[in-house]
């Protein structure tokens, strides 16, 4: 598959960088970048030459969340296309958080939405000073659903109820308090950070540090089919109701919802 939204490159030692490549949309999610970056997951996965992977993107922002004229769309689609889409979601993210290899965030600007989902999929999240995140989608009249199980594994309930709801926009610092983010640093170190995640991997055993990720998924809360399928469920639900047409037609008319006070 060529990819148009994304590159995958690799280097000598086995360091892989997949990188959102739709500067001039901020990264957006649309149907092509979670189709793209579910068959480079699964081209990562299967490779016996990656050791480590680098999840970047290009231009101003890391990635401001759902396509515009992808969310459009979904308004005019019905009830099992709209399920069928956010399972697009769901399952691209399954597909990173699944990789045997880890997987080092390189957070920059700006990370809404599935930004966030992007991130909390990561082993690592480093993030760069002035980064805002957000888990904006009740302003819309949506929920955080299909990105809803990694968040709050990354997070922990507790933090998760500080901005899971309120779709308030949070900095760095307050990132790495909520265990979004690693660490922050200065723009300007912020590649020198990745590549002290990175490092350390390539001195271990590859099958070891694969089997001790798969270790940790084997111990921790299941984000399995089930999971997945009720995300996808609740995401579908919340689509057809009044709030949901509401709030992304206010969004796209350029006004208030009629929640908003």
């Amino acid at each position: 598959m060529t990819f148009e939204t994304i590159t995958l490159q690799s280097d000598a030692r086995g360091v892989a960088t997949l990188t959102l490549a739709r500067a001039e949309k901020h990264n957006a999610m649309s149907e092509q970048v979670l189709d793209e970056l579910t068959v480079a997951a699964r081209q990562i996965a299967e490779s016996t030459e990656i050791r480590v992977v680098i999840l970047a993107a290009q231009g101003k922002s890391f990635c401001a969340g759902g396509d515009l004229a992808w969310m459009r769309a979904q308004m005019d689609m019905d009830p099992a296309t709209r399920s069928h889409q956010a399972g697009k979601l769901a399952y691209m993210l399954q597909a990173l958080d699944t990789l045997p290899q880890p997987l080092i965030g390189r957070i920059h600007a700006n990370a809404f939405g599935g930004g966030v989902g992007l991130a909390s999929v990561c082993d690592v999240a480093i993030g760069a000073e002035g980064l805002l995140m957000g888990l904006t989608e009740t302003k819309l009249g949506l929920i955080p659903a299909t990105i809803g199980p990694y968040v709050i594994a990354r997070m922990g309930a507790a933090h998760a109820r500080r901005v899971f709801m309120s779709a308030r926009r949070f900095d760095a610092d307050e990132a790495c308090a909520l265990g979004l983010l690693a660490k922050v640093v200065a723009q300007t170190d912020l590649d020198a950070a990745v590549e002290a995640e990175v490092a350390p991997y390539l001195a271990c055993a590859p099958g070891a540090v694969a089997d001790a990720k798969a270790l940790i998924r084997a111990l921790a809360v299941p984000v399995d089919e089930a999971v997945i399928q009720h995300t996808i469920a609740a995401l579908a639900q919340r689509w057809d109701s009044p709030e949901s047409l509401e709030g992304i037609s206010a969004f796209f008319d350029k006004r208030a919802p009629s929640w908003s006070k």
